[in-house]
């Protein structure tokens, strides 16, 4: 598989003789984007491995991950079901619709719930209520995720830094365990409170040459402002490359952020990773009355 490596230019990065890429693993498939098509394929050959017909995850109202696996779903001919966190809310947002349209059955339970989605009783219900499934969690982390993620880095992908946006770990495990020790992966956290997280993403890789930096997270999670929304259309504009609101556009902003700030020594080059997550721009766009590139 191909993927496209886009070298970026910038005055600030010239002045800084600083290189940068972008790895559109965004585009390798219209629906099933970015990390979600890595993390899905090893998880779909063990459900078809393990005789099992359903998929069950988790997301939220906006996820990414619940849209990826509705469709994969559908492509592979098996049903899917999404447990979504919060109430229903009418109309649905575009992600609901194509999850739906896809042929996944959605399910809302509370928030306090949807705390408890990886205890054994949780699950049990689940199980009682729809019979068996093939488990994925939220996010679509797990081992074989990790094992999928890692193919994101290949040979040429040879720069000093690696950047990637961090949900919930999976992809950034991947790209640790696939860099090497003169490398240093840069993991650019979307959510607050990241120390958990951090303790998970170390106790699934062996690397020690990976760092999380919490500053950009802005607000938090899914929480956007002016100066993003106005970053992401002028970085579109000018190299023709959409980022979402919730994991890239964050990350784009802080690597040239840290750039200007001589975070990087002259002569480096930096290699972010397009995660993917432009099905989330039409959502956004449609809730808050802003206008945001959609592919």
């Amino acid at each position: 598989m191909k993927i496209e490596t886009k070298e970026i230019s910038l005055p600030v990065l010239k002045e800084k003789e600083v290189r940068l890429f972008i790895k559109r693993i965004d585009k390798i498939h219209p629906f099933v984007s970015g990390n979600k098509w890595f993390k899905l394929k090893y998880n779909l050959l063990e459900a078809e491995k393990q005789g099992l017909n359903t998929l069950l995850t988790f997301g939220g109202a906006y996820s990414n991950h619940i849209a990826a696996t509705a469709f994969a779903a559908h492509e592979k001919g098996i049903k899917s079901i999404g447990i979504i966190r919060g109430e229903e809310h009418l109309p649905l947002n575009p992600t609901l619709r194509f999850a739906i349209d896809n042929g996944m059955k959605l399910r809302y339970i509370s928030r306090s719930n949807y705390k408890k989605k990886t205890s054994a009783n949780f699950l049990e219900a689940l199980k009682n209520q729809f019979g068996d499934f093939y488990l994925i969690h939220e996010g679509g982390t797990n081992e074989l995720a990790i094992q999928g993620a890692k193919e994101i880095l290949d040979k040429n992908d040879i720069q000093d830094y690696i950047c990637c946006p961090v949900g919930t770990g999976g992809t950034i495990a991947g790209i640790i365990n696939a860099s090497n020790d003169q490398q240093t992966v840069i993991g650019f956290p979307a959510i607050k409170g990241f120390e958990q997280l951090e303790k998970d993403i170390n106790n699934w890789t062996n690397a020690t040459n990976c760092i999380f930096i919490n500053d950009y997270v802005g607000n938090g999670y899914a929480k956007i402002n002016k100066d993003l929304v106005v970053f992401i259309n002028e970085f579109n504009a000018r190299h023709n490359i959409p980022l979402d609101t919730i994991y890239t556009g964050k990350m784009m902003m802080g690597i040239l952020d840290l750039v200007a700030i001589d975070y990087f020594p002259k002569g480096s080059s930096i290699l972010a990773i397009h995660t993917g997550g432009l099905q989330g721009n039409k959502g956004m766009s449609e809730r808050l009355g802003i206008s945001l590139p959609l592919e």
